[in-house]
């Protein structure tokens, strides 16, 4: 009987410059062996396995791309290598595989074909807002991208505030970079002044800023975010 494979879940840097460091030497020597990628983005894992494992040549991988064109039949080879032992490692465009990303499917199949599944240490910009916020870390809900626009937008976030003023629990969600300034305006205009935002912005970048202030005082001062990553947060300190 064929030794049972692993699935590696491998965190990208979030900044986009390939920052190998940000993985520790020991996780690194872990995947060294992997030559086979479940990946969101080909050209940015391609370009990201050269700086992580310079040691492993890229044409002799094999690469799966996840995403909505993926299709079950799509995957039929990588299943096969997995049930004949081989492991495998998936690779999100930024971040943490599975989280707010489509890895998670990748993962679920994984399990039901009980294949091992070994989560490596790494950036995730969720978290670390979260850890940044001074807002409650035991309870949260995130929350992923809210409604794109009008009463429906409007609606949520009504519902997040309403929500971590009465159960404490921190609400994270994201948008868009290019999009945030538009969501940045609508929660100014729909939140109390009291409400506590943070706003996390270009996390791990050289420029990266992470600030919780009231509704009040954001409106008096508030940030430019386009086309930045950004992690919003509604919470009380």
């Amino acid at each position: 009987m064929p030794a049972k494979a692993t699935l590696y879940l491998i965190p990208s840097p979030i900044d986009g410059t390939y920052n190998s460091h940000q993985i520790p030497l020991a996780e690194k020597v872990r995947i060294g062996h992997l030559r086979i990628f479940v990946v969101e983005n080909l050209k940015h894992a391609r370009r990201y396995l050269r700086k992580l494992l310079p040691e492993v040549a890229i044409d002799d991988c094999t690469f799966y791309e996840m995403g909505k064109h993926a299709t079950p039949e799509s995957w039929a080879g990588l299943w096969s290598a997995m049930k004949s032992g081989a492991d495998a490692g998936v690779i999100s465009e930024a971040g943490l595989p599975g989280v707010a990303d489509p890895g998670g499917s990748v993962v679920s199949t994984a399990h039901q074909m009980g294949i091992k599944v070994i989560p490596l240490i790494g950036p995730g910009s969720i978290f670390m807002a979260l850890m940044a916020s001074g807002f409650n870390g035991q309870q949260f809900t995130f929350h992923g991208y809210l409604p794109r626009e009008g009463a429906g937008r409007t609606k949520k976030i009504h519902e997040l505030e309403s929500t971590a003023h009465r159960t404490g629990y921190t609400q994270i969600f994201m948008e868009t970079p290019f999009r945030n300034n538009a969501l940045l305006e609508e929660i100014l205009k729909t939140c109390g002044g009291s409400t506590m935002l943070c706003i996390a912005r270009g996390i791990s970048q050289a420029d990266e800023s992470i600030s919780t202030r009231s509704i009040h005082d954001w409106q008096k001062n508030t940030p430019n975010l386009h086309k930045v990553p950004v992690i919003f947060l509604i919470g009380k300190t």
